[in-house]
């Protein structure tokens, strides 16, 4: 532990921007490894922040719709078939290509024809064959085409896909789903997701042996939506920029899910979403590098002091036990409704639900006594400006 501590206070010295957007760029699964490399972006990220606000009744307008939307309206899992060119899409391994195809989805037992969609792979380290043998996709819609359907609304999505072909794949994705679900527990400034059934159909192809689980991703501005805000895209924003209460709910969470897969300054599997006049509330995603989901490509970056994606690290602010003591008692308080989740979740298998309710006991068995809180979260905070 000392070493561990001595290496991350190493790490913290002189916590400038440089330096933990070095940390957050710099990582051995899929960061951006060379920024300084890249083309510099067409469109300012500031100038958002400096576009006139919608009056109030139009923010609440934009509030209401984006709540109603009908795809995030249910939590029951989502059955469909997408039909595309998927042997091109899972060829198509560059993280920087923006290639889309042609494709249909037909919800199951859904009335009406199909509807078209551009289909498209994403991501950085997934796109790795060496990683993931199936690439995550993104999922555009013409809205006149989605109008009067479950999509009604939706143009672009993301669509988590299962990494491998064997059963562990769904596993995956069933956790990840799960750890978007327990965010949503702790607070509604959080992304909503729904649980899929994918049946995939390539007609160049065989048909897929079995459908596979998946899960949609709310729109980002959809969410910044239903805060009555927008997106923020400036990086580099240090702790004392960011909504206090919000910032420590989310570190703590991380902790909670031992995921150090982030940062705030680089953006990275962070959105920044800007409420009026000027409080940024940061919003988590992408949890699949977490010791919670514990997928079978997560990794750590060395100079964290971790070994494992199952160790937790707390790199939030550093506070006293009197200001954590709110934010624990939040945790503690809904342990019973995160052990329910758990134990709600559709087709894990035994071994894998068991695994997840001991890890985060093991979370709670620290949050619910005062003197390991103190060590983890005063005694061994790295203090930090930034992350």
């Amino acid at each position: 532990m000392a070493g561990r501590l001595d290496l991350a206070r190493r790490l913290a010295v002189g916590a400038v921007c440089a330096a933990f957007v070095s940390l957050a760029v710099a990582g051995v699964h899929g960061w951006p490894q060379a920024a300084a490399q890249q083309k510099p972006a067409k469109k300012d990220p500031g100038a958002k922040a400096d576009e006139p606000w919608p009056e109030p009744a139009k923010l609440a307008e934009r509030r209401v719709a984006a709540e109603n939307l009908p795809l995030f309206k249910s939590q029951e899992t989502l059955a469909f078939t997408l039909t595309s060119d998927f042997g091109a899409i899972n060829r198509d391994r560059d993280p920087k290509s923006t290639k889309q195809f042609p494709g249909t989805l037909q919800v199951t037992g859904g009335a009406g024809a199909p509807i078209p969609v551009q289909v498209g792979g994403r991501g950085h380290a997934r796109r790795n064959p060496r990683v993931c043998d199936v690439v995550p996709i993104r999922l555009n819609f013409e809205k006149k085409d989605v109008a009067g359907t479950l999509f009604e609304g939706q143009g672009e999505l993301k669509l988590v896909t299962h990494c491998s072909s064997g059963v562990d794949g769904d596993q995956s994705v069933l956790s990840e789903y799960l750890t978007y679900r327990l965010y949503n527990l702790f607070t509604p400034r959080s992304f909503r997701a729904r649980l899929v059934k994918v049946a995939y159909v390539d007609p160049k192809r065989e048909p897929s042996p079995r459908p596979r689980y998946g899960m949609l991703l709310e729109d980002s501005d959809d969410l910044a939506r239903r805060m009555e805000g927008r997106t923020y895209g400036v990086p580099n924003r240090l702790f004392n920029f960011v909504e206090p209460d919000s910032l420590l709910l989310m570190m703590m969470f991380q902790y909670m899910i031992a995921n150090t897969d982030f940062s705030i300054m680089a953006l990275h599997n962070v959105k920044l979403v800007q409420v009026k006049p000027m409080t940024l509330y940061p919003v988590p995603y992408d949890f699949d590098y977490s010791g919670f989901v514990n997928t079978g490509y997560g990794a750590v970056d060395k100079r964290l002091g971790l070994v494992s994606v199952r160790e937790r690290m707390y790199r939030g602010p550093c506070k006293t036990m009197a200001e954590y003591a709110p934010v624990l008692a939040v945790f503690n308080a809904k342990k019973d409704e995160v052990m329910a989740l758990v134990d709600q979740m559709p087709d894990m298998k035994p071994n894998r639900r068991k695994d997840a309710r001991d890890f985060l006991e093991a979370f709670f068995a620290i949050a619910s006594n005062p003197g390991k809180a103190k060590k983890t979260f005063v005694d061994e905070c790295v203090k930090a400006v930034g992350m």
